[in-house]
């Protein structure tokens, strides 16, 4: 048997019914969207439902739809009619999975959504199915075959369904505006969450750490102080303490070879001047941003008047889960 061309048949199939799925998106998708918008700009959220194989798919959207600014929650369908309901309130909407939309459980719980006046959207590949007949909105997920050689186990159809739920989270994100800054407060234990949250100052190496020099300092000052305090640069400032340029471990790599004796030297001869440097207030995402443009290992911080208070090495950004 040759595995890698089984496998290639899966993502075969599966991409094709994606795309057939995609090419029926239709007014019910739009309607879909509204509701769900209306719902949660009123404080509602999205009640999400679906069992075996669906359930999980629901587990899924719901994570993606809360985890993007629409609060989402995932009721059992057997669980709510014995009690679980309480979890549910007015202004909420419905998000129900069914490939055949004739699933016992969660049709049993359909009525008592109906009675509180809850609009109802379906995920189902039967759009004249039981529930789509109850819903306000049918997203259709019909597939043609499943991934599986036996055409039983759902794959296609819950690739579909997946895919649509990315398609409903994705577009209501850009509808109400989530921006990063709104990702990132959702999100504060990830590298995402706290290059956006963090600021400069809280990530840099403090001043006390710093290698600081004046450009009449020798070469040698320099790599002895950055040996020291284990640092890939040495600051370099003006009279008045003022920003003057940087000198780091690459630099001296570079120069050396052409300038064997360069030790005894002044740092000012090789020093880069007016290097790229960030105020201490800025957003840490900022950092990556600046070394990624200038690949850049080292940035110098700065306070308002142009004096170091700190450095970002980026080795550190590693260490501080920012990388």
């Amino acid at each position: 048997m040759d595995y890698l061309e089984r496998a290639r048949r899966v993502f075969d199939i599966e991409v094709q019914e994606a795309a057939a799925v995609c090419s029926r998106l239709n007014d019910d998708f739009i309607k879909a969207v509204d509701l769900i918008k209306t719902a949660v700009e009123n404080r509602g959220k999205v009640v999400v439902l679906g069992v075996g194989k669906s359930g999980h798919i629901g587990e899924k959207i719901a994570a993606t739809l809360t985890s993007t600014g629409s609060p989402a929650v995932v009721l059992n369908s057997l669980n709510a009619l014995h009690g679980d309901l309480g979890v549910v309130a007015d202004g909420d909407v419905v998000l129900a999975l069914s490939y055949s939309g004739e699933t016992e459980e969660l049709l049993a719980v359909l009525p008592a959504f109906v009675r509180m006046g809850l609009p109802i959207l379906a995920i189902t590949g039967e759009t004249t199915s039981t529930l789509a007949k109850a819903s306000a909105a049918v997203l259709d997920v019909k597939v043609s075959q499943e991934a599986c050689p036996l055409n039983l186990a759902p794959t296609s159809s819950t690739t579909a369904m997946l895919l649509l739920g990315d398609a409903l989270a994705m577009t209501l994100l850009e509808a109400r505006g989530f921006q990063k800054e709104d990702f990132a407060r959702f999100h504060p234990g990830g590298s995402l969450g706290r290059s956006l949250l963090l600021r400069v100052h809280q990530i840099m190496r403090p001043v006390s750490e710093l290698v600081i020099l004046s450009a009449g300092d020798t070469v040698l000052d320099a790599v002895r102080g950055m040996t020291a305090r284990r640092a890939g640069a040495a600051v370099i400032v003006s009279a008045d303490g003022k920003l003057d340029g940087i000198f780091t471990h690459g630099d001296f790599s570079r120069h050396f070879p052409e300038n064997p004796d360069i030790g005894p030297k002044k740092v000012g001869d090789f020093m880069t001047k007016n290097p790229i440097a960030i105020p201490g207030d800025k957003l840490a995402a900022e950092v990556l941003q600046i070394l990624e443009q200038h690949r850049i290992d080292d940035l110098v911080v700065v306070n308002a008047d142009n004096e170091p208070i700190g450095i970002v090495d980026s080795q550190d950004l590693t260490r501080l889960k920012i990388l």
